[in-house]
């Protein structure tokens, strides 16, 4: 059980979507997906832009105190995809090992995994998580990190529990 609620931003990356031409789906369903692990504070689409995505991320962080952003969308290999290098651009170190596992969980479902460029790190006390902008594929990569969320937000946020599993000591 989780015993803390968590502020959550959830961030589109669409050009299609930011002028209305597209619904965003992989928002509305993560936002779905979250709700376990607290509230969805920010939500908004935006376009395909490096400076905005950096602006608002940093305003998530800096100003909002977002303990969690979602971005879904931008992570491919289009000169439009530009996600991860303004992800990377607002990060203090990166979190590696929760982009090799939706990494590796995805090529078994598909071998375009590896063209995945999603980054997942750190901004402050904020977990900051890209995702795919495809609705099944954005389900399948968060549903690997589910399971280590609730750990990895509450060591952001200064739990000082021992981080190992009880039955593996």
């Amino acid at each position: 059980m989780i015993e803390e609620s968590y502020r959550v931003g959830i961030l589109t990356l669409s050009d299609k979507g930011s002028r209305g031409e597209r619904e965003d789906e992989s928002g509305v369903l993560l936002a779905e997906m979250v709700s376990k692990l607290g509230n969805v504070a920010r939500y908004q689409v935006i376009a395909d832009d490096q400076d905005k995505i950096i602006m608002m991320l940093k305003s998530w962080v800096d100003d909002l105190h977002l303990d969690l952003i979602l971005t879904t969308g931008g992570t491919g290999l289009s000169p439009r995809d530009v996600t991860p290098q303004a992800t990377q651009a607002v990060l203090d170190y990166q979190v590696t090992g929760m982009a090799e596992a939706m990494r590796s969980a995805s090529l078994n479902i598909t071998p375009r995994a590896m063209l995945s460029r999603a980054v997942v790190g750190v901004r402050q006390q904020t977990l900051i998580i890209n995702l795919p902008g495809s609705p099944r594929a954005a389900r399948e990569n968060f549903e690997v990190l589910l399971p280590v969320l609730p750990h990895a937000l509450a060591k952001l946020n200064g739990d000082p529990a021992d981080c190992a599993v009880p039955d593996r000591q």
